[in-house]
């Protein structure tokens, strides 16, 4: 198992224009499988930004094992890793070689030595034979998983899955389960869905960027259920717009 990781949040907030996107989020974890739940607009994915560093908050505090991501994009890649919705908006490189090796010479790897990580790695997956594969040609579950590949490489302490099931099918939606499941790192897992959070052991729950309850997943989900179950059996669609 990977070294405990701690996540300090201290009133984080958030403005895109004149909207509160996060607001006052303040939170103390340390993380093993963590689950983020909430409605479509609700900040989850913000938050997910925000915690990887990949945005600044406005205001407050954030560190993730005593580093600011924003700050030190450098520690950062060694701790933090995020896999985001859609691996297109992820991937920059044309082969797997090359995308698996961009994070390790960012985090100063020599090219020789990203190139033994990079062929390690796809071992590891029984993935040598993509090694110079075009991505283009991959489908949307085999680029995800480059992209997972890219950021194991880099050995971070915690990676973020930011609705990784989306547009995927029921057979590739379970093979990267079991890779979530059996990876050793922290996982912070944003998602619309509950189930996809059997076996975590902690679940935030983000309404109207704030956090609105965090603890165990069975009665916190429960009610997350009830809640969206209530929502929906209104009779005005405006209600709904999140």
């Amino acid at each position: 198992m990977a070294h405990a990781s701690h996540l300090h949040l201290g009133d984080v907030t958030l403005r895109l224009g004149s909207k509160t996107v996060l607001d006052a989020i303040t939170l103390d974890l340390t993380l093993h499988r963590t689950g983020v739940v909430g409605r479509n607009g609700s900040g989850k994915s913000t938050l997910a930004r925000v915690v990887a560093g990949l945005v600044a908050p406005d205001t407050g505090t954030l560190r993730l094992n005593g580093i600011d991501p924003a700050r030190d994009r450098r520690a950062a890649l060694g701790h933090i890793g995020i896999l985001f919705q859609n691996p297109d908006h992820q991937i920059i490189f044309p082969t797997v070689a090359e995308e698996l090796a961009f994070g390790l010479r960012q985090m100063g790897r020599t090219k020789a030595e990203a190139a033994l990580i990079t062929d390690r790695t796809l071992a590891r997956f029984g993935k040598t034979h993509w090694r110079e594969a075009n991505i283009a040609t991959l489908s949307q579950g085999q680029k995800q998983l480059v992209c997972l590949m890219a950021i194991l490489a880099m050995e971070p302490q915690v990676i973020i899955l930011d609705e990784p099931f989306s547009g995927l099918d029921l057979a590739i939606r379970g093979q990267l389960m079991r890779y979530f499941h059996a990876l050793p790192q922290a996982l912070i897992h944003i998602t619309h869905d509950p189930d996809c959070l059997h076996g975590y052991d902690h679940v935030l729950w983000i309404e109207a960027g704030r956090l609105h309850r965090a603890g165990p997943p069975a009665p916190l989900l429960a009610d997350y259920r009830a809640h969206m179950s209530k929502l929906g059996a209104g009779d005005d669609l405006s209600d709904l717009a999140g």
